[in-house]
């Protein structure tokens, strides 16, 4: 195994901008094919999730200023990052998930832990409470 490390700006983008694994997957496969729109069957379909799953990794997209509103269909979604900056990190990001899925996977599933734990942790009984 090697000692391969997350490069900085990479680890916080994941971070802080990638909820889920199939957020990511929603994500990339837009970005492959950046001239088509997606609704929320086909892509329900491509990722193998339940429409109303496809149709929240959408809206997370749009809020995400990932992807925007199809000018030309109503009901289906577009590739378009905000920002060339967006832009980038998510090219490098894509980059690095074609040769390290494995370390960008558990880096995602380690945030959701975090949170998880955290959520938790306010539930806590509390002896000073």
């Amino acid at each position: 195994m090697d000692n391969f490390s997350i490069p900085e700006d990479l680890r916080r983008f994941v971070l802080t901008s990638i909820p889920s694994v199939p957020f990511l997957e929603a994500l990339l496969l837009m970005r492959a094919d950046p001239e088509q729109c997606w609704s929320r069957d086909t892509l329900a379909r491509r990722l193998y999730v339940r429409d109303k799953v496809a149709e929240g990794l959408l809206a997370e997209l749009c809020l995400a200023g990932i992807a925007a509103p199809s000018a030309a269909d109503a009901d289906a979604y577009c590739y378009h990052p905000r920002e060339d900056l967006l832009r980038e990190r998510i090219d490098g990001l894509a980059d690095l998930y074609s040769t390290h899925l494995v370390e960008v996977t558990h880096l995602i599933h380690s945030s959701l832990d975090r949170k998880a734990q955290q959520f938790a942790d306010a539930f806590k009984w509390r002896k000073d409470s």
